[in-house]
């Protein structure tokens, strides 16, 4: 019976070719597609999941625990996951931990139960005795978003520093001085870093950040509306509430509007975790926004490596500004109005 490598072989392409055509990726040539597909059928080649799982040991499936299927950017995380997944012939198993340890210990253990081949998670907390024992153990795993400092597991995410120091410089050049953040959970790697580049970004322009403009989050709206509303009760309230992802930063809008105020005239507003709503808000949300698809696809390439004796590698990608109206920037001017077409008589 022929297998994949011979069908590559006759093709005159990669297996990892000939598995992105029978998972219909896109991104393979139309040469290459029609050399396999003619292979398959000159060899007859028939993919058995099942045969090749007892054969292998291996089950061609990918666990993936996420932190909060609620968030739009965890949502659209787990949807390139997928996708990349499939496109390398493997399956995905998603566990949402709802920001509770508990939950992404049940996850961790009912995903290793079903023997998957690697796991990807991104964790809510320092790391539980389960998953540093998976990962110590040998399990193929790969921290995405988040990771545990100290644990030789590789790591796929954003890094936010440089795009929340454009932020600020952004924020200053617009005249603000009295900035305050809604930080994420401290237990949590983004969450301290997003605080840390804050605030290393105000003191470049010789600005502090008081415990009064500090509000700890949870990474839910609901925390982010407490927060902005102990924020306006302040004798002198913050010009800028910049909220370290995006959920906090609804609940940051809402807290506003229920007081009768508005961004930007009352409250200025900016968030960490840019999603389609935020075009779509009045005005539209100044954010950072990470590299979100191609973190999910790069974080299934990597734990495949490993699943495939290949050496994984961490990957690092830059986060970037957006800027749009809820800082009190101005509505971009139009141009000129177009000449009008005068018809020859």
């Amino acid at each position: 019976m022929a297998s994949i490598k011979d069908v590559a072989a006759e093709a005159g392409v990669s297996v990892a070719t000939v598995s992105r055509v029978l998972n219909d990726h896109p991104s393979v040539s139309e040469d290459a597609r029609a050399r396999v597909l003619a292979a398959v059928e000159t060899l007859g080649y028939r993919p058995n999941a099942v045969a090749r799982s007892l054969r292998t040991d291996q089950t061609r499936t990918l666990g993936l625990v996420i932190s909060d299927v609620m968030n739009p950017y965890f949502t659209e995380l787990a949807r390139s996951v997928e996708e990349e997944a499939r496109a390398l012939g493997y399956s995905v198993i998603i566990g949402n931990a709802d920001e509770r340890p508990d939950l992404q210990d049940h996850h961790v253990r009912t995903l290793l139960d079903r023997r998957i081949d690697g796991l990807l998670v991104s964790p809510t907390d320092g790391g539980s005795p389960l998953m540093l024992d998976a990962a110590r153990g040998g399990t193929p795993m790969v921290f995405v978003d988040r990771w545990i400092p100290g644990v030789d597991v590789p790591v796929v995410r954003a890094d936010g520093r440089a795009a929340v120091r454009d932020l600020v410089a952004h924020l200053h050049a617009l005249g603000h001085r009295r900035l305050a953040i809604i930080a994420g959970p401290a237990a949590t790697t983004t969450g301290r870093e997003r605080v840390e580049a804050f605030r290393d970004a105000l003191h470049a322009h010789g600005l502090d950040l008081p415990d009064a403009y500090t509000g700890q989050g949870d990474f839910q709206a609901e925390s982010g509306r407490r927060v902005t509303e102990g924020f306006l009760d302040l004798p002198e309230p913050p010009e800028v509430v910049f909220a370290a992802d995006n959920l906090m930063a609804l609940g940051a809008l809402d807290a506003v509007r229920a007081r009768g105020l508005r961004v930007p005239e009352d409250l200025a507003l900016a968030a960490f975790d840019d999603i389609p709503w935020f075009v779509h808000t009045d005005p539209p949300i100044t954010a950072v926004a990470q590299p979100t698809g191609e973190l999910g696809r790069a974080a299934v390439r990597a734990l495949v490596d490993r699943i495939e004796g290949r050496p994984p590698r961490s990957v690092t990608l830059p986060a970037r500004l957006v800027v749009r109206r809820s800082c009190g920037e101005q509505p971009a001017s139009p141009g000129p109005a177009p000449a009008q077409n005068r018809s020859q008589s």
